[in-house]
Order: C-alpha cells, then structure tokens, then sequence
C-alpha cells in the first residue's frame, strides 16, 4: 500500500501524541500538531480510515490500527537515523537536522534504510536521546524521568530531550547541557519549580519547563 508524504506525516503525528497512553487521540490535537485546520484533519482521517491504517469513532478519536502503527514506526525509524547520519557523517549540529530529516524520512527503499542502518553500526538512538525502532518495529525504551523529577542531591546522566526544536537544543548548547553530560541536582525552588543544577561541574539555574524537557538516568 502507497501512502502519500502528508499521510505519512498525519501517522507519525498520531502514533506521537498517543504515545505513552490507552485513549484515542482528539481531531484538535492533532490539528494543533499539524498546524492545520479540524476540518483538513477530518478529511484526511477519513482517507486514513479507508486505508485502514487508522481507526476513528466520534468522541473516541483516533487511533491507529496495527498496520497504522507499523508504517508510523518505519516512518519514526528512517527519521531517526537520517538524523545520526547527518550528526555522526556530515557534520550537522543536532539543532539543524530535523527539518533535513523530516524530507528524508519519506525515501521509501527498504533497502537504502537497511544499508543505512549496516553503514551506522545499527544505532539504538538519534541524536536526541529517542530510541530508533529496529526493522520490526520494535522498540527498546530506557527508564528515564524528568530533571524536574529528580530529588535533591541525586545524580544521573541526560540521556534524552522532549523538546527538539532548534531554540531548545542552541540554549542546551549554550549552558553545556548535552546528552551524555553527567548532572546532578542541588536544589529545587518551591516558588515556580526551577532547579538548581550541576552539570560537569558547572552550577547553573534552569526554568522547571526546561528541567521538564530534560530526560535523565538516575545513577
């Protein structure tokens, strides 16, 4: 079956917003997570459907069927590992590659994507911290939590982020709050939640949406 690269993008957008729960995912949200409008959302839910990758039900929203959730995660998978190609290889910075990522997502060679995967040495995850699914689909999560949910005094490593937007990931530049860095936290600010931090030995302060966007081991 032929899907087309806005198809594409509208399952990968679902498979996103359901991730982590048992529910349906509402027309709005995924309007607001393609920038578009209910009405364009519900005329490609119903290509979707007749399709059968998707499942919708009035006040039940949406949900992906096991073929849906399959092209999605191959879709997740060519995306993420663009993305080390274009970090590990060509030299990109990790802020720079999600929009380059986003148009090579949509080669559709199985066997470009496995040679790819073979040239990488077969990446468990992006640049970002996200777990890259394998050629079955599966997918091979980390226990991790959010900065924000660290106690006090406890140390980890940063392992991931929630926010990958350009903005995000040159301020995480800027303060050296990099994956892999070692990090531990000193002191929380009950007034509006921000943190104090130690990350390789510098002490900073972040907001609690940034420490909230930062995913860590606890070690």
């Amino acid at each position: 079956m032929q899907l087309t690269n806005s198809e594409e993008n509208y399952l990968k957008a679902i498979y996103h917003l359901a991730e982590g729960g048992d529910g349906g995912v509402s027309t709005n949200d995924i309007a607001a997570e393609m920038k578009t409008k209910p009405a364009s959302v519900s005329d490609m839910l119903r290509k979707l459907g007749e399709k059968e990758v998707i499942n919708y039900r009035k006040y039940y929203g949406v949900q992906l069927t096991d073929l849906g959730k399959k092209h999605a995660l191959q879709i997740i998978r060519k995306h993420r590992l663009w993305e080390v190609f274009l970090v590990d290889k060509l030299k990109f910075n990790w802020d720079e590659v999600h929009e380059v990522a986003e148009q090579l997502e949509h080669v559709r060679s199985t066997l470009l994507t496995q040679r790819l995967d073979e040239f990488l040495g077969y990446p468990k995850f992006d640049p970002h911290g996200d777990p890259i699914p394998d050629e079955f689909g599966d997918v091979k999560a980390r226990p991790r939590i959010g900065l924000n949910d660290m106690e006090i005094a406890q140390s980890g490593q940063i392992v991931a982020v929630k926010d990958s937007s350009a903005a995000f990931l040159r301020y995480l530049d800027k303060v050296g709050a990099y994956i892999g860095a070692r990090i531990k936290l000193l002191d929380k600010v009950e007034f509006d939640g921000s943190v104090e931090i130690q990350v390789d030995q510098k002490t900073l302060f972040m907001s609690k949406d940034v420490a909230s966007n930062i995913l860590v081991i606890v070690s």
